[in-house]
Parts: structure tokens; C-alpha cells; sequence
């Protein structure tokens, strides 16, 4: 029977580890997604993994200067730095939980000097005066709970999603602030570009202004076309002053992104003249699996569905075993002797039985938990839709906006050189040429504005979809039990 006892203890701990898990196994729930992207145009055929690179997406537009630029960002940003740091946190969570799946040990040696009153009560026998002795004590303990019901097990699953969310959420930051970066950087060639056509016109006016006033000198020209004409100027130079402080403006934002302080940082003038890329969009179905944030609702949502097992756990037993050897005496000379050694093995088992709706409230805590991360997931991925359709529809709207506006550019050009010729024949008045300067200035610079939004919704669109990373990349960022780990402390 002694025996017999011990084998079928164990046999119990056996069967009972082996039983499933509590709480539901996760599956992916379904999401609605299109079928097709609507927006049509030249930016929508073949595989966006041929052409996105993984990583430096930012390759695709070829400009050495914006490449500059995300090394440093890479390097430098602190907000990198902080989701770098949530990631390590989210390793160290994992560790913490995988650690439930091997026994405890520890040592707590004391001593102890105490002296026993001689008016301590007696137990039947007479009382001998007061006691006065020393206790040593170097116990070792060892104490183990059995995953019996899953607990363990979804608490493990449950903090590797969380750590695989942790890492999709730092892919999804790296995403943001390089796209942030290049999306800045154009933007600041875009008011460099204006800046240059404001300048120009600035001279180009001047020289009218010098020409206008020859001829008021002359008697041949009236005061109102020298006042007309300076209007302009004045008002040409209070645009291009403006444009600067915005130039400065998105210079000091590429600053923060890089790390780097503001009045340290300078950004020599850029150029328009940039490689436009053809970003293919594939299939919705593709945005799934290639967006970082929805990588991270969706490692969060199987976190929270395991929590579930992890509350439904609680209404099962739990098995404690523990043991404890050491030596204990009243003198150090024999703490480290047979006499003294000592030990003690047990075992608890403990059921539930009230718990005054603690229990039940905590698995109902968990399921909505776990319905709120499904409703995030399924935001998340509609709005992912909505932004790849919406830098879609930009691209198709830039190019078609790009070609009529050059013909505008030109046109204006072609109406100011008729105005200034018939003004010089003395069949217009001057207006006509104010005005057609103001056209072709308007002109010049939505143009100017148009190629710039083309760059700025090509990189809305990388981001969209999402910067040529890919959800399997995860699979890589978990953690597993391991034996090399039992003695560590």
C-alpha cells in the first residue's frame, strides 16, 4: 500500500496534465474584406513583394538624400527607442510566465537567539525557570504546482502574443516614422520648389517694375500700371517669406524624427525632380498579412482569448507540492550534521467552491475583453482598406491633375508673353499683364503642389501597405520552454 499510494499520485498528476486546456482554442475570426481595390490606374498590377523591398522600402523612389535621412531616423528616434523597449518588456513577460512550468527552490538560512519566559504557560509538566538558546536553521525548499487544467499554458499563450504584438507594434512604429520621414522630405523639396518659383517670379517682377516705371518716366505708361505692378511684387515677396517659415517648419519636424535638436539640424534645399515609383497594390486579401498594426490587433486578440482559459482555470483544482530539507540546531558547530538534518514533503490540493460570483465575473471580464479585441481588429482592418483605396484614388487623381496642369503651366506662359506684347503695341492695359503674371504664378506653383502630392500619396500608399513587411516575419518572436532555464535564478 505504501507504495501503491506514491504510483497512483503521480499517475493522477499525470492523467490530469494531460487533459485539455481550459477555455477556447483561438481561431482567426473572418473580417470583410473586398474583393478588388475600386480605385483603377497604372499603380494597381503585379505583386507588391516583387517590388516593395522588406525593410528600406524607402529604396524605391532612389534618392540618396531621403536614404540619408532613415538611417538616421533608424539610428536615432526615440520613439524607435521606446517600442524597442516595450518589445524587451513584452520578452521579459513571456520569460515570466514560462517560468510557472518548473518547480520553485530556494534557501532561507536564519538564526535566531530568544529566551523563554519563566512564567510561560505549562503543558502539565513543571516550569524550570527561563530558557535562554540559540536556533540555526538552513532549510532548502522546493515547491511546484502541476499545470493540471492549462493555466499555465494559456498564460504562456497568451503572454507570446502579447510578445508577438509587441514586435508587430515596433514593425508598425519603424513603418510610421520612416513613412513620416519621407513623407516630410517631399513635402519640404515641394516648398523648396515653390520658394524657387516665388524667387524667380520675384525677379522676373522686378525687372517688369523697373520696365513700368521707364515708361511712367517716359510719359508713355500711367501710375496705375506702376502701382499694379509693385502690388504684385510686394505680394510675391510676402508669399515666398511665408513659404520659408514653413520650409522651417518641416525641416524642424525631420529634426525630431532624426533625433536630433532643432537649431542643430539643417536641410539643404531640395529638388521636385524625384523618381516617381509604381507601387502595385495586389489584393486586399494581401493587406492582412502585410500590415504591422493589423498583425498587432489580431496577436492581441488570441492574448485575449486565451486570458479566457486562463479565468475559466480558476473553476478547476489546484495541486501544490512541496518539500523541504535542511538542518536545524541550536549551535553552528552542529548545524552540518545528520542529528540535525530534517525534512518534510506535502501536498495540497485545493477546489473552489464559493467565490461569490468572483470566479464567473472574471471569465465574463475576459470574453468581453476578448470581444472588444475582435471589434479592434476588424476597425483596424477596415480602416487599412480605406487608407490603401483612399492613396489609390490620390495616385489616379495626381496623374491625371499632373498633365492637365503642365498644359495649364504652359498656357499661362504662352498668355503672358501675348499680354506683354500687346501691352508694349499699346492694345491692352496693363491689368492684363498683372493679371496673366498672377495666372501663370498661381499655375507654376499648383504645380509644384501636384508633384509633391504625387511623392507624398506614393508613400501613403507603401504605407498603406504596409512597407513590404510580412506577418510570418512573427512567428520568429516567441518564446518556449527550455531546460537551460530551470537553474537560472
Amino acid at each position: 500500500m505504501r507504495r501503491a499510494c506514491p504510483m497512483a499520485l503521480a499517475a493522477l498528476i499525470i492523467l490530469l496534465a494531460a487533459c485539455h486546456p481550459a477555455g477556447p482554442n483561438y481561431h482567426t475570426p473572418p473580417a470583410p474584406q473586398p474583393a478588388a481595390w475600386h480605385a483603377e490606374g497604372p499603380w494597381r498590377p503585379g505583386d507588391p513583394k516583387d517590388q516593395i523591398p522588406k525593410g528600406a522600402w524607402w529604396g524605391i523612389f532612389q534618392d540618396a538624400e531621403l536614404n540619408r535621412l532613415e538611417t538616421e531616423v533608424l539610428a536615432s528616434n526615440q520613439d524607435l527607442v521606446s517600442a524597442s523597449a516595450r518589445l524587451q518588456q513584452a520578452r521579459a513577460l513571456a520569460s515570466v510566465a514560462i517560468s510557472n512550468f518548473y518547480p520553485q527552490a530556494g534557501v532561507s538560512p536564519s538564526f535566531q537567539r530568544y529566551r523563554l519566559s519563566a512564567n510561560r504557560p505549562s503543558l502539565g509538566g513543571a516550569v524550570d525557570g527561563p530558557i535562554t538558546q540559540s536556533a540555526w536553521n538552513l532549510p532548502f525548499v522546493l515547491n511546484y504546482e502541476p499545470d493540471l487544467f492549462g493555466r499555465t499554458r494559456r498564460s504562456v499563450e497568451a503572454a507570446n502574443a502579447s510578445y508577438q504584438a509587441a514586435g508587430a507594434d515596433f514593425e508598425n512604429v519603424k513603418l510610421v516614422l520612416t513613412a513620416e520621414t519621407a513623407a516630410d522630405f517631399f513635402t519640404l523639396c515641394e516648398v523648396d520648389a515653390e520658394i524657387r518659383i516665388l524667387d524667380d517670379t520675384v525677379a522676373s517682377l522686378q525687372k517688369a517694375a523697373a520696365l513700368v516705371q521707364n515708361r511712367h518716366d517716359g510719359g508713355v505708361a500711367s501710375g496705375l500700371d506702376v502701382a499694379q505692378e509693385q502690388a504684385l511684387l510686394e505680394a510675391t515677396r510676402t508669399q515666398a517669406t511665408l513659404e520659408r517659415q514653413l520650409r522651417a517648419n518641416y525641416e524642424h519636424a525631420l529634426a525630431v524624427l532624426c533625433g536630433a535638436p532643432a537649431p542643430d539640424f539643417r536641410m539643404a534645399a531640395g529638388s521636385l525632380q524625384k523618381y516617381l515609383p509604381a507601387v502595385p497594390a495586389g489584393v486586399p486579401s494581401d493587406v492582412l498579412e502585410r500590415r504591422p498594426d493589423i498583425a498587432r490587433q489580431e496577436r492581441l486578440m488570441a492574448a485575449a482569448n486565451a486570458q479566457i482559459g486562463v479565468a475559466k482555470s480558476a473553476y478547476y483544482p489546484s495541486l501544490q507540492l512541496a518539500a523541504t530539507a535542511g538542518f536545524e540546531s541550536t549551535g553552528i558547530a552542529s548545524l552540518i550534521s545528520l542529528p540535525s538534518s530534517l525534512w518534510a514533503v506535502g501536498a495540497t490540493l485545493a477546489q473552489p467552491l464559493f467565490s461569490g460570483g468572483r470566479i464567473r465575473a472574471g471569465v465574463d471580464f475576459a470574453t468581453a475583453g476578448y470581444q472588444d479585441s475582435v471589434a479592434q481588429y476588424r476597425q483596424t482592418v477596415l480602416v487599412a482598406f480605406q487608407e490603401v483605396e483612399d492613396a489609390l484614388a490620390g495616385l489616379e487623381v495626381f496623374s491625371t491633375a499632373a498633365k492637365s496642369q503642365a498644359t495649364a503651366v504652359a498656357d499661362s506662359q504662352r498668355a503672358l508673353n501675348i499680354a506683354l506684347n500687346r501691352y508694349t503695341g499699346g492694345l491692352v492695359t496693363y491689368l492684363d499683364v498683372v493679371t496673366a503674371q498672377q495666372s501663370l504664378l498661381a499655375n507654376q506653383r499648383e504645380a509644384a503642389q501636384i508633384q509633391g502630392g504625387q511623392l507624398v500619396a506614393s508613400v501613403t500608399l507603401v504605407k498603406a501597405l504596409g512597407g513590404g513587411w510580412d506577418a510570418h516575419s512573427l512567428a520568429g518572436i516567441t518564446l518556449k520552454p527550455s531546460l537551460k532555464t530551470i537553474l537560472q535564478p
